[in-house]
Formats: structure tokens, C-alpha cells, sequence
């Protein structure tokens, strides 16, 4: 079997960063992209090469579409130098931040942060990438919860991770032809830093949300992850153009 190659954007940390170790625990040789923390991907690649997969960080600023050509370039080079191939199997679109804003009061630029890392960018990051993911490969997109429920605070960010699950369609439709599936992956509440790491942090909230899941707790990384990986799995090849939730069953 040929070696798997998975690039995920946002890796370094968080829900990415489980990610990334936990399909490199498949096997799974790992590029993955990060913004600002260029010390947490250095230890990440450590990390990861001591469980035997090659691995290889590349920094990224999904917002910032200008220099989406060099990154492709760049993904490029690693996969002729590190892999002696021109193409990887796995794309996950993960990066993204949350901003907490009523209705009422979101501002433009908070919109437009928001389009531009969780909509816009991964449109044409994914775009530009095509000549580069294999033939019968495949895209997981990344949305959340909050495109199905409403919580106050998150009109603009879920917005925006509704209109990734209407592309994961689109994207599925005209792929077909290359064999690629797309599907996208809708986490629950999860305990990690993200929004300020209130989930994690806040007794109250967590509590709150404990109770209104069916599982009965809030969602750890190791949930995201392992499902990441599950859904990237040669077993679920044929499964296409599927929203999946991982939430535990929040407000059923």
C-alpha cells in the first residue's frame, strides 16, 4: 500500500494539533500548517518523528489568499524532497478561530476576519491545492455544532461554517470525477483553548453543556481526533458529501 500523506492546516495546536498525532498513530506521514507558534511546530515535528512518520511544518495564514501560490510551492517541494511524489492523499481544512459576538453588535472587520479564515480561505486554499491532492484522495472540511444549533454569540462563525458545508457538497459533485470524496466533520463543545478556552476553563459553561449532551460530559480533543482519523480511514472511502457531528449528542 502506497504511504499515506495527510496535510492539515492549523496543526500545531488545539483540535489540529490531536489531529495530527492521531492519524500519524494510523501511519499517516503529516504537512502541516501553522500561523504564529513556529516553536510548537518545531516540537511538534519532534514529536512526530518519534513515532517513525515523516512530518513537515509549513506556516500559513489562511486569511491571506496572495500567498496561497507560494505555499502550494512550497507543499511542492516537501513532497519531491521528503516523499519523491507530486502529490499528497488527505486534505483536512482545520485552521479557524472563534470570535463571541452578539448579532447586534458584530463588526465588519470581525465578519470579514471571519469569511476570510473560515470560508474564503479555505475555498481557494482548496482550489489552488487540487493539482496537488491524488486522484481518489480525499477533503475533510471542518464546521461545527453551531451550523445546526444556536447558541447566542456565534451568528457570524456559524454562518460562515454553514456555507463550508453547502461547498463540501459542491466540492464533492465536481470532484467526483478525480475519485475525491469531501466530506466535513461538525465538532460539538470541546475542551481545548479555542474562543478564549471557556469551555475548558468555565466551570459554569462546561457544566451547562455537560448537561444538555446525551453522553453527558463536554467533548475532549482525543473525541475530534480519533473521529478525524476515523473518517479518513481506508474503510469509510465511499461514505461522500456527509455532514458528520461529533458532539455527543448536544441538544437532541
Amino acid at each position: 500500500m502506497t504511504q499515506r500523506i495527510a496535510l492539515v492546516t492549523g496543526g500545531s495546536r488545539g483540535l489540529g494539533k490531536n489531529a495530527v498525532l492521531k492519524l500519524a498513530a494510523q501511519g499517516t506521514d503529516i504537512i502541516f500548517t501553522w500561523h504564529s507558534q513556529q516553536q510548537a511546530a518545531q516540537d511538534l515535528v519532534k514529536e512526530l518523528q518519534q513515532t517513525g512518520v515523516k512530518a513537515v511544518a509549513l506556516q500559513l495564514n489562511v486569511s491571506d489568499i496572495s500567498t496561497f501560490g507560494d505555499f502550494a510551492q512550497q507543499v511542492k517541494g516537501a513532497l519531491k524532497e521528503m516523499w519523491q511524489r507530486d502529490t499528497f492523499d488527505y486534505l483536512v481544512n482545520n485552521a479557524g478561530i472563534g470570535i463571541n459576538a452578539p448579532f447586534a453588535e458584530t463588526t465588519e472587520a470581525q465578519f470579514d476576519e471571519l469569511l476570510n479564515i473560515q470560508f474564503k480561505g479555505p475555498f481557494f486554499l482548496t482550489q489552488r491545492l487540487l493539482p496537488l491532492i491524488k486522484n481518489g484522495g480525499r477533503i475533510l472540511n471542518v464546521s461545527t455544532g453551531l451550523a445546526r444549533f444556536a447558541l447566542p454569540g456565534f451568528a457570524a462563525y456559524a454562518a460562515m461554517k454553514g456555507a463550508m458545508e453547502v461547498l463540501t457538497r459542491y466540492q464533492a459533485k465536481e470532484l467526483g470525477e478525480r475519485g475525491i470524496a469531501v466530506n466535513v466533520i461538525a465538532p460539538g463543545a470541546i475542551e481545548t483553548d479555542f474562543g478564549g478556552g471557556s469551555v475548558r476553563d468555565n466551570a459554569q459553561i462546561n457544566q451547562y453543556i455537560a448537561s444538555q449532551t446525551a453522553l453527558g460530559r463536554v467533548g475532549m480533543p482525543d473525541d475530534i481526533g480519533d473521529a478525524i482519523a476515523a473518517l479518513l480511514s481506508d474503510k469509510l472511502g465511499w461514505m461522500n458529501a456527509q455532514r458528520v457531528e461529533v458532539s455527543g449528542g448536544m441538544f437532541l
